[in-house]
């Protein structure tokens, strides 16, 4: 027998099927902070554990449910008070913080509210799939769904089932339905967050019936889901990371230029490689060794974590001569440990391997060889790892590589210490970079860990994850993913995902692909070029033409360094992603809810990058709210309007806001050179008629000293630009912690776009002695101040462009 009942929530109207063995509402108690609610299956316990975050745990009959099994990814767990319950015939409402549930009784239904607006409907399934308990929610027809890890599908994930298993995709290009990073996890268009409290493998099913239904499942008996839900996509993005853990600050050499392929065969070829770096004047901060620094083939000598002594007779030295050219290295590291590797009988003494059911390591066969893997969930195991790590670190290595962590094979009978292969598998790299971080943290607890990861879960960006998008295709197809990518899984935490820039897998040697690719990778968070080595991926060993134009933009990504820390201390502070999709700041818009062509980097920039092969005309549409001026030549264009633009082969289109003030740096060859004192800053005026005030900050620290913001070791100045009746006008002023290292600024300004130069600059009613240029309508002064001073700079007459 089914019964149909049709509720009108928020003016939609949802249909709701009872069935026969739907559950029912048995009794209820709001108690410790906690709604339990009975039914003839089990236990639903509601706790808030923020204003704007609620969880729900269905919790089996028989099941012990005082001690929850701790969660991989949530770092919130304290029930907080304040809930409040009524209740009628027919229905409960509970009252939590900025959220309501209503409780529908029978047939038992969950309504979520955040403010009163309708998020979904949970159905309270008791459903089962692939011998799995269901989680089904309600949607809205009109949402776009975005998350569940990284996908090449679009930006609105909506109509697919999603695959719960990281896995790699090589050679992937503009579609990619499974990937390194499944995360449990979906956004709503409607500015909520649901995230599915489970690492077990499983699916996401985000509503392929076109019914209006999420669906997901994994093993396990206990089902656990966190609500987030805001009003602004910024508030969202800081709940989320309040939840689940926010990126530390990494080392600001992070942000600089790496050389890398697969690989550097030996000492020698990479100190050539980056003598000639320093030669062409190419900016870089590090070098990455892929799997020949262990080994002469790339096939048996995994495992060996160790150099290879005919090729790298003196890893200490060449790592020393290495950094006195300011240069970092990273090695790539794996969690397998190949019978035929110098180490298989170490590892097998040690009781390191994951296990077969009958105890013995588990070996098996893969592309590199007959393996054992690391059981990264038992501490012994844990503990030899990093005893590696330790050992490479005093040799003079800066940073890590995980490779293959998915992990890349991973036989379903396969024991771990910590659980079935099912249950361990997608939170492996995620517990890699727990390993790395925590153990760099009792060893060298001022150092900031690189730990670049292929693979991760819900989270992973608290322990430091960097990640990236696997081994992408080297085409036009692979690039045209790429923003996608990137901005889907800035929007779950991991705001450091990025791609091997001019592309992985293949031997394609096309210079216009490559040269686009790193345009854009100027305005992406990490800069790696990274590829097969059948085509160079470093610029120095590109044709001329390909090497100058990758060159500028290396040079403009480092002009850019104090903006991009900046960016960096923001995603530390409140989990805000450093590229942003466009609805981030004009919700409302169908077309750019589904937009990843064009994205936000910061506050300051809209970035166009060029994805096809020969495209000779963009057709760019301006957010309003803001005239927008191109950051090359200066021509201003209007928020709103649209314009075919003609590209040209030695940028991207890219375009600041209106009344943004943009920090800059001149002249570095690596991040070291960076000095604070020396800083320009590009200042372009609020348009009259919009926006009156703009406000801006930069951040700055040694660049190196975990924890420097809570400890008081850096300085954080703040700019206010506002248009008055007499001009313009600057108030700059700096807080400096007690323990940063203040030296006195001396700060070049630059006002693009002035029309008309002010009669005078006058610095706290001191007059200043300005230049102006006519003909790039730019005015310069300087500003000299000491750290902690506060400033204000007024600049009576002077006249901007318009849009």
């Amino acid at each position: 027998m089914k019964e149909f009942v049709l509720l009108s929530i928020a003016g939609l109207a949802i249909c709701t099927t009872a069935v026969a063995d739907d559950q029912v509402l048995q009794d209820f108690a709001l108690k410790n902070n906690v709604l339990s609610l009975q039914t003839q299956k089990g236990s639903i316990e509601i706790r808030m554990l923020r204003q704007d975050i609620l969880e729900n745990r269905f919790v089996p009959k028989g099941k012990f449910t005082s001690v929850a099994q701790p969660s991989h990814a949530v770092q919130l767990s304290t029930a907080l008070s304040g809930m409040q319950l009524r209740q009628d015939a027919a229905v409960l409402r509970l009252s939590a913080g900025q959220m309501t549930v209503e409780v529908q009784k029978a047939p038992l239904r969950l309504r979520y509210y955040a403010q009163g607006r309708f998020l979904f409907e949970d159905m309270v399934s008791d459903r089962s799939e692939e011998g799995m308990p269901v989680t089904e929610l309600m949607v809205r027809p009109d949402e776009v769904l975005y998350g569940g890890g990284a996908r090449a599908l679009g930006m609105n994930r909506r109509g697919h089932r999603l695959p719960l298993y990281n896995k790699a995709h090589y050679g992937y290009e503009e579609h990619s339905l499974q990937m390194n990073f499944a995360m449990p996890l979906f956004l709503s268009s409607q500015k909520y967050a649901v995230h599915f409290d489970n690492p077990a493998t499983g699916f996401l099913d985000l509503d392929s019936k076109k019914d209006n239904r999420v669906s997901y499942a994994a093993s396990g008996d206990v089902r656990t889901y966190q609500v987030i839900a805001a009003e602004q996509w910024p508030q969202l993005m800081e709940a989320y990371t309040a939840l689940t853990g926010r990126q530390p600050l990494p080392a600001r050499w992070t942000l600089g230029n790496f050389a890398s392929r697969f690989g550097y065969h030996s000492a020698e070829e990479a100190l050539r490689t980056v003598a000639l770096f320093r030669a062409e004047k190419i900016p870089l901060d590090a070098i990455v060794f892929d799997l020949f620094w262990f080994g002469k083939e790339v096939k048996g000598t995994m495992g060996n974590l160790a150099f290879d002594p005919d090729n790298f007779p003196d890893p200490a030295g060449m790592m020393a001569k290495l950094k006195k050219q300011q240069v970092r290295t990273v090695l790539i590291t794996e969690p397998f440990i190949l019978t035929s590797s110098k180490r298989w009988e170490e590892a097998k003494q040690n009781a390191i391997l994951a296990t077969g059911k009958d105890g013995k390591p588990y070996e098996y066969d893969f592309y590199f060889g007959h393996t054992g893997l690391i059981d990264i969930t038992k501490p012994a195991a844990r503990d030899w790892f990093w005893q590696r790590y330790a050992e490479l670190k005093k040799l003079g290595a800066d940073g890590w590589w995980g490779d293959l962590g998915e992990p890349e094979v991973h036989p379903d009978d396969i024991q771990h210490a910590g659980g079935s292969a099912a249950q361990i598998h997608n939170i492996y790299g995620h517990e890699w970079a727990k390993l790395i971080a925590e153990k760099t943290a009792q060893s060298e607890p001022k150092e900031r860990p690189f730990i670049l990861m292929r693979a991760g879960y819900s989270g992973s960006q608290r322990f430091g994850m960097i990640p990236w998008s696997g081994d992408v295709n080297r085409s036009w197809g692979g690039l045209r993913s790429q923003p996608e990518i990137a901005l889907q899984m800035g929007m779950q935490g991991m705001a450091y995902m990025h791609s091997d820039l001019g592309g992985f897998a293949g031997a394609t040697d096309d210079d216009e692909l490559y040269t686009r690719w790193l345009q854009y990778g100027v305005f992406q968070p990490v800069f790696r070029p990274h590829a097969q080595e059948e085509v160079p991926a470093e610029p120095v060993y590109r044709r001329d033409a390909a090497k100058a134009l990758a060159k500028s933009a290396i040079e403009l990504r480092y002009r850019l360094l104090p903006y991009n820390y900046t960016l960096a201390f923001e995603n530390h502070r409140s989990g805000m992603p450093l590229m942003r999709p466009l609805f981030f700041t004009e919700a409302g818009s169908a077309t750019t809810q589904i937009t990843a062509s064009a994205y936000f980097w910061g506050n300051d920039f809209l970035v166009f990058p060029v994805l096809n092969a020969g495209q000779k005309t963009m057709q760019v549409s301006f957010p309003q709210g803001h005239d927008w001026i191109d950051f090359y030549s200066g021509v201003r264009y209007k928020g709103g309007s649209q314009h075919e633009l003609t590209l040209n082969t030695d940028t991207i289109p890219v375009f600041v806001k209106s009344g943004a003030m943009i920090p800059m740096a001149e002249g570095l060859q690596s991040t070291e050179d960076f000095r604070v004192a020396d800083l320009n800053w590009h200042i372009y005026p609020v348009a009259a008629g919009q926006v009156q005030a703009a406000t801006s900050q930069f951040y700055d620290d040694d660049g190196k000293t975990r924890m420097a913001w809570e400890q008081q070791a850096y300085a954080l100045t703040h700019v206010i630009q506002q248009l008055t009746a007499e001009g313009v006008v600057l108030s700059v002023s700096e807080k400096a912690g007690k323990r940063y290292r203040s030296v006195p600024r001396k700060w070049t300004m630059y006002l693009h776009g002035v029309t008309q130069p002010p009669r005078a600059v006058y610095v706290d009613q001191k007059s200043q002695p300005f230049s102006y240029d006519k003909e790039k309508k730019t005015l310069r002064f300087t500003l000299t101040f000491a750290p902690g001073s506060q400033h204000q700079i007024r600049l009576p007459g002077l006249q901007q462009a318009r849009g």
